[in-house]
């Protein structure tokens, strides 16, 4: 691993991993479904190794197919998540840890875990590396990547039974060029930086020195469907062309 981008003070280990649970019910095997030519997990690991952050990069998955997949394009995976850690009910965090305690059993620790979902496959190495950069400027126990909202939540509301739009606009607001409201951000499920006390032992993890990263939309499509698919299709085409 080359510490490219890792200053001399911090030579922390860090470990990479990309959730990558067998089946899907909103886009069959989506996160080996072929994009352009590759399955889509290898875009998250190829990311990781171009990078050069990583001591590890593991994909931590419930399928010996998956499994078999990551490694082909450079990825560790030494053990399978167990069916506890792969039902409906586990969160991605829950997974993490399990991956943290199985590499203890094997004699691994590390000081920082970055969860890099596939279903981002246009994060980039460059936005892994602006987060870490963040992450190391802020003496953040977390990192979470954003992306401006594509519509103001200002100009949302929920509907009555009737379907009334009658109290559906703010007054104040309805007639306000979108360049006058306030920027919104959300989360894009791209990059996770945690430090490992910080994940092993904060009620929240979100609380205490927590910092967003602001990526490009373009760089934010994060994969649910058989749209979001498409949409990525393209736009892995276009940026191919700029």
């Amino acid at each position: 691993m080359k510490n490219i981008a890792q200053p001399e003070a911090k030579r922390e280990k860090n470990l990479a991993v990309i959730p990558a649970r067998s089946g899907s019910k909103g886009l069959k095997d989506k996160n080996i479904k072929e994009l352009n030519g590759k399955p889509l997990l290898a875009y998250s690991i190829e990311a990781a190794q171009k990078s050069g952050l990583f001591n590890r990069i593991h994909v931590s998955t419930d399928a010996e197919n998956y499994a078999g997949i990551a490694r082909k394009y450079g990825a560790h995976v030494p053990f399978l998540r167990d069916s506890e850690m792969s039902s409906d009910t586990a969160s991605t965090w829950d997974a993490v840890r399990f991956v943290l305690k199985e590499y203890g059993r094997l004699g691994e620790s590390f000081d920082t875990v970055t969860v890099l979902q596939p279903t981002s496959p246009l994060r980039t190495a460059e936005d892994i590396t602006g987060a870490f950069r963040l992450f190391w400027d802020k003496k953040a126990n977390m990192i979470s990547s954003v992306c401006e909202m594509e519509h103001s939540p200002l100009w949302s509301n929920t509907l009555p039974e009737d379907l009334s739009m009658e109290n559906f606009e703010d007054e104040s607001l309805a007639f306000l060029p979108r360049q006058s409201l306030p920027v919104y951000y959300r989360e894009n499920g791209a990059i996770y930086i945690v430090k490992v006390q910080h994940l092993l032992s904060a009620p929240n993890i979100y609380k205490n020195q927590c910092y967003a990263y602001i990526m490009e939309q373009s760089h934010s499509v994060d994969i649910d469907g058989a749209v979001d698919f498409a949409v990525a299709q393209t736009m892995l085409g276009y940026n191919s062309l700029l």
